[in-house]
């Protein structure tokens, strides 16, 4: 029998009304991935009146999406579109650069890729309160 490790893990950091979330992907995100992980990110953001977010997505295991998966993923975007702030994508490959230049399209926060860590997070931190 062979597994398949996918999925999303997050970590969700609040300071009054600025939240940083960090996920890192694993594998192929599934629907069922979306299901469990957007409830979480819809409760911690419910929980504050005009939350501003930060969020760093490390891909350097991402496979990709199923296609349900990748309609869920630009739904929760939208869904909360006006509340993030900065996006930094790390990864390690050239699709991922490409999908972060489309993605932006329909944030209003950037949305930015990084092929290292520390310049995400230095460009994450520039400009902070």
């Amino acid at each position: 029998m062979e597994f398949h490790k996918h999925g999303l893990s997050i970590g969700i950091e609040r300071f009054d009304k600025d939240f940083f979330l960090s996920l890192k992907a694993v594998g192929k995100l599934t629907h069922e991935d979306y299901e469990i992980i957007t409830p979480m990110i819809d409760s911690a953001l419910s929980q504050v009146k005009d939350p501003k977010v930060d969020v760093l997505i490390d891909g350097t295991e991402l496979q990709g999406w199923e296609l349900r998966a990748a309609w869920d993923d630009l739904k929760l975007g939208l869904k909360h579109n006006n509340e993030f702030r900065k996006i930094a994508i790390y990864g390690n490959k050239h699709w991922q650069e490409i999908t972060a230049k489309i993605g932006a399209w329909f944030m209003s926060g950037e949305v930015k890729y990084f092929d290292d860590v520390n310049d995400a997070l230095s460009w994450l931190t520039l400009n902070e309160k």
